[in-house]
């Protein structure tokens, strides 16, 4: 349930109110609504990327939501994201840039190079 649909709710209660007809079940809707607008776990979203630029292809990721992680999409042509900007502008918020120090010298690689990770 979003965020709206609990406004919608709340301002239904404030103008039962108003009305003079505010009931129990209501504000018990209400609260319910509020309730499952708020997700119990943090979604992470992992994506390796060409380079460091928000709008380099993703050659790799990994999904977790609900606490659980997502089946593996083995075919890159239909993951959700095919850059990091496209994940940012679908709601995700970057919680760590690549580290660039991974990327200095490249005889020798410590890790998965550009990988962005993401939460909502």
């Amino acid at each position: 349930m979003t965020g709206e649909k609990v406004r919608h709710q709340l301002e239904l209660c404030i103008e039962s109110y108003r009305a003079g007809n505010l009931s129990e079940k209501m504000l018990n809707e209400a609260l319910e609504a509020a309730k499952s607008s708020f997700k119990r776990c943090q979604d992470l979203l992992y994506l390796q990327a060409v380079s460091t630029s928000l709008t380099s292809p993703v050659h790799g990721m990994l999904l977790m939501q609900d606490g659980e992680i997502a089946e593996e999409i083995s075919d890159p042509e239909e993951w959700p994201y095919q850059t990091v900007l496209e994940a940012i502008r679908d709601g995700w918020r970057v919680v760590q840039f690549p580290n660039q120090a991974l990327l200095l010298d490249e005889t020798r690689t410590y890790g998965l190079g550009s990988e962005f990770i993401l939460e909502r």
